[in-house]
């Protein structure tokens, strides 16, 4: 019987992997069901866009970033305080491997130890993938936000995931 390989190492997010992260982020917008956004940020803007608390790398033994986890404010309003929006990308070559599923519960660990009950992304219908490991993670979708925005001149719909702290109330 042989042991299957060990799940990647999720580490904190550092300057020193902003090239790979960044092409991570490419790759996804180049697939075209990641996002709306059609060309990934500078470094400077992606870091000054992510509470620097809550930003994960996985790694492969060699450190090559495998994929990646962050966390934006969704308001400044104290109301909102504890509820987040993540994005979690993975690169291609490294998908099946459950790299995913190990940023997704890091960072559900770090959002709950500093008190964020919820944690809610956006994910287009299409990308299947994604709503298969938000479900694994233990997100729901709580609607659908129709015709929310265009990409590429076209509408697209986009489904609103959250996961609530089973431990904040």
């Amino acid at each position: 019987m042989t042991t299957p390989p060990p799940g990647p190492r999720v580490v904190p997010m550092g300057p020193e992997h902003a090239e790979q992260v960044l092409a991570i982020y490419r790759l996804g917008i180049d697939e075209g069901n990641a996002t709306f956004e059609t060309t990934a940020p500078t470094w400077e803007a992606f870091d000054a866009a992510k509470l620097p608390a809550h930003r994960l790398v996985a790694v492969d033994d060699g450190d090559r970033v495998l994929g990646w986890a962050a966390v934006s404010a969704v308001s400044d309003r104290c109301a909102y305080a504890g509820v987040v929006e993540h994005s979690v990308y993975v690169h291609p070559e490294a998908r099946g491997r459950r790299v995913g599923l190990a940023l997704l519960t890091a960072l559900l660990a770090s959002t709950e130890s500093a008190g964020i009950w919820t944690v809610q992304s956006g994910v287009f219908p299409e990308n299947t993938a994604s709503l298969a490991l938000h479900r694994r993670a233990g997100f729901r979708v709580i609607g659908t936000r129709e015709r929310i925005g265009r990409h590429h001149g076209v509408w697209r719909d986009v489904l609103l995931l959250e996961r609530r702290s089973p431990r904040i109330t």
